[in-house]
């Protein structure tokens, strides 16, 4: 028995998310060499079983009637990657999906539970389900679920959560001196569109929306603190800028230096080095990131409560250093991928009142594209 390439690809990246990597990273590692047809399933299979995991676990512990956490981990991530196809993958063979499930888990050498593994898989249908709750059929955790609730409404919470089930939607970038494709559909951004043509730069909607905020002029200096991979960089150059990008990881830069501008390796939450003041400053703060949990599903099982007073901390210390790099009239945008009150308007509640002189929020389910935060302080 065989394995294909997207299945043995699919079952190494959940593996490596498992161990802590970034599915994305995973993802481009694994892909790398496979053809475009296997690498498409590859995708949509390990990134489909982090998007629906709850449920998915749900169905391993009702039919075989054990709890995941006595399951071998090389027994359960195969049983996920054949539940997924079989119930939400409506092209997919039955045969294909449980035989070559059965087949990864002789390969991590766990014989003695290819048994138990078809029998589970047998039972599996795409018939209706009553789930236990609305974090096991919505796949997302219920802590999560809980503040959502509280803070923006249950149907809100729940509209954030499905959506991160979903395919994101695929934008391009269409800046002032190009033109879009003849088929791409405008959203509420501008330069922002709905296509799959090749040729143009991808970014988010959301995303875009934030480098407007600076309203910059051409011939201003500006400073992007946090820029690493660098598309809102390279949507801020489309004005002409004296600009500087920073970054903390020397390795992601490197995406940066195509766009000819001077970079540095320096970690934000210290001192800063720089002996100028700057009319414009970006700092697309690190953050959680539960606003991209539709393209980076591993995060809400990963992040947990007690990160987000650690994030803030590094949020804040970051804007301070900041700000005491803008010029008198500069003004400066504070955003995070972040839909948690403590990455966001808990960092900006320390402006004094009359500096914060916009806010921005981007919701998943109810606007395109990913969550978003942002602030404009002025001086």
């Amino acid at each position: 028995m065989t394995v294909s390439p997207s299945r043995q690809a699919a079952y190494t990246i959940l593996t490596a998310v498992e161990r802590g990597t970034f599915s994305s990273d995973a993802l481009a590692r694994e892909t790398a060499s496979l053809s475009s047809r296997d690498a498409g399933l590859a995708e949509e299979i390990a990134l489909g079983v982090l998007r629906y995991r709850a449920a998915i676990d749900f169905l391993v512990e009702t039919l075989s009637g054990r709890p995941t956490r006595k399951l071998d981990p090389e027994v359960l991530t195969a049983l996920r990657i054949a539940i997924y196809q079989l119930r939400w993958l409506d092209r997919i063979p039955a045969h294909a999906a449980i035989n070559e499930g059965v087949e990864l888990i002789k390969r991590a050498r766990k014989r003695s539970a290819t048994g138990f593994a078809n029998a589970v898989l047998r039972k599996v249908t795409r018939d209706p389900i009553t789930w236990p709750d609305d974090a096991t059929r919505l796949s997302c955790p219920a802590w999560l679920l809980d503040r959502w609730s509280a803070r923006l409404g249950p149907e809100a919470a729940h509209a954030i959560a499905a959506k991160a089930l979903d395919r994101p939607e695929r934008f391009i970038r269409v800046g002032p001196a190009e033109q879009p494709p003849a088929s791409a559909e405008p959203t509420d951004v501008p330069g922002a569109y709905i296509s799959p043509a090749e040729g143009y730069r991808i970014q988010d909607a959301s995303s875009q929306a934030i480098v407007p905020l600076l309203d910059l002029q051409s011939g201003q200096t500006f400073l992007d603190l946090c820029s690493a991979p660098g598309n809102k960089t390279a949507q801020a150059l489309e004005t002409d800028l004296h600009a500087i990008a920073a970054d903390v990881s020397a390795a992601r830069l490197q995406q940066v230096q195509r766009l000819g501008i001077p970079i540095l390796a320096l970690d934000a939450t210290q001192p800063l080095p720089f002996c100028r003041k700057f009319d414009r400053i970006l700092v697309d703060a690190p953050c959680s990131g539960t606003g991209t949990l539709g393209r980076n599903p591993e995060i809400k099982w990963k992040l947990r409560p007690d990160d987000l007073p650690d994030l803030q901390r590094r949020q804040k210390a970051i804007l301070c250093n900041a700000l005491d790099l803008l010029t008198p009239e500069g003004r400066l945008v504070y955003s995070t991928c972040s839909l948690e009150f403590e990455e966001n308007e808990g960092v900006v509640s320390a402006i004094p009142k009359g500096r914060v002189i916009r806010t921005l929020h981007r919701i998943p389910g109810r606007d395109r594209g990913d969550g978003f935060f942002a602030a404009v302080i002025t001086l």
